[in-house]
């Protein structure tokens, strides 16, 4: 029910317009939940005792709770269920749990979304508190205490994503890339290492995200070190930009790796070694490489790269020429997964959220805290990451299927014959 409106527009609880929220969420989650009882309720009609009554049915309500979710804390009755069946095997009887509100839940998990984000807004655990308190509209349960524990699980949670164990996932595709959020860690020049993967059934899931320097070849062979250690196997492809360090140290830990150069940062990198005046045109030209209908097309549009500006500018040609191989390798993969293959765009469109959340003027705690609070950002992304084009094509790349200009030419069976 509505507070008392006073003549500014505001309740006793706050805004009115906060307060309509609330309300609106309080009745929409009594109302699923509702839903969802008589749903359980009515699948289990049939089930009778020996007299003919109904074994499962309705109780009543739990004591009222409060649960907080993104449009405040609203206080909710859950409906109560008698389920009289018992199981056969084990003897107990059956248990009624809201999927929608568990028993032990007070908290939306949206929650857990936002306190990363005012941590990486340069928020101190002591600002927590009232900030919450505005954006809630209640501070229930969100002490500086509390958030501090729930920083503490956060750095827990990245420690054990980065021991669990890999031999029973399958990369076929990785990209990798060293990202720069505005976060304090341990060395005035770290990054963070990020290694993004696609499983064998299309779907992209993160690997490893740990600190490091860019440029370094020890960096990234400690990481995917790491990974081989705990029983990651040689990926298909692997996409990266032109740090150096990343290929030698993949050369030394997966050796079975193709390599494919990111278009994204090669033309960066290009097209900041041109003047002004040509980069409109140049960028075309390098585009005509890579969205090419085939290899013997992409490469024709590389030599017309270098004939039109190799004489004035040769640098920027051999920054093109001398990697070709490594950045036309995306053709020898289904042409499907091309759009995925070019760029490191997964890992970029992922953390350019990151990087906007993180443009503070303080920093966001310890090393080790702010690290954390990447690594939630990015798990709550993961959440709403889509499968690659194609992915029922992804079990015939890693079978070792050959692929010519996108299109496959021959199976693993027919070769083996």
């Amino acid at each position: 029910m509505l507070s008392v409106v006073n003549e500014d527009g505001s309740t006793s609880t706050g805004s009115l317009i906060d307060e309509i929220v609330r309300e609106g969420a309080r009745r929409m989650l009594a109302a699923a939940l509702e839903a969802e009882v008589d749903q359980y309720i009515a699948e289990l009609a049939v089930e009778l005792d020996e007299r003919g009554r109904r074994l499962v049915v309705r109780n009543g309500h739990h004591r009222p709770r409060t649960v907080t979710t993104v449009a405040g804390c609203v206080e909710v009755r859950a409906p109560r269920v008698n389920d009289r069946r018992v199981d056969e095997e084990t003897g107990e009887r059956h248990r009624f749990s809201s999927k929608i509100l568990p028993p032990w839940c007070r908290k939306s998990p949206k929650i857990s979304e936002v306190l990363p984000l005012l941590y990486l807004h340069g928020l101190s655990t002591g600002d927590f508190v009232p900030a919450l308190e505005q954006f809630l509209g209640s501070s229930a349960g969100l002490s500086a205490a509390t958030v501090t524990r729930l920083t503490r699980q956060w750095q827990d949670d990245h420690a054990a994503f980065q021991h669990r164990d890999l031999s029973a996932t399958d990369y076929v595709y990785v990209w990798a890339d060293g990202v720069h959020p505005k976060v304090r860690l341990g060395q005035a020049h770290s990054c963070i290492l990020v290694l993004m993967g696609v499983r064998l059934d299309g779907t992209k899931e993160l690997i490893a995200l740990a600190e490091g320097l860019r440029e370094s070849t020890e960096s990234w062979a400690d990481l995917l070190r790491d990974c081989r250690r705990r029983g990651m196997k040689d990926p298909a492809l692997v996409v990266g930009d032109g740090a150096m360090g990343l290929w030698r140290a993949l050369a030394e830990v997966f050796p079975q790796a193709r390599h494919q150069r990111c278009w994204v940062h090669k033309t960066r990198n290009v097209i900041n070694s041109l003047p002004k005046s040509v980069h409109t045109g140049s960028r075309k030209a390098l585009q005509e490489i890579y969205n090419a209908e085939d290899r013997t097309h992409a490469e024709q549009a590389a030599r017309a790269f270098a004939k039109d500006y190799g004489t004035k500018w040769p640098k920027a040609v051999v920054k093109i020429t001398d990697d070709l191989d490594e950045l036309l390798a995306f053709y020898d993969f289904p042409a499907e997964h091309w759009v995925h293959l070019r760029t490191t765009n997964p890992i970029e469109s992922t953390f350019s959220t990151v990087k906007l959340r993180t443009k503070v003027t303080r920093g966001a705690g310890s090393p080790a805290a702010a690290l954390a609070m990447v690594f939630k950002l990015v798990e709550s992304a993961q959440a709403r990451w889509r499968a690659i084009t194609g992915s029922h094509l992804v079990p015939l790349v890693r079978a070792g299927a050959r692929f010519e200009n996108g299109i496959l030419v021959e199976r693993t069976e027919s070769r083996a014959a």
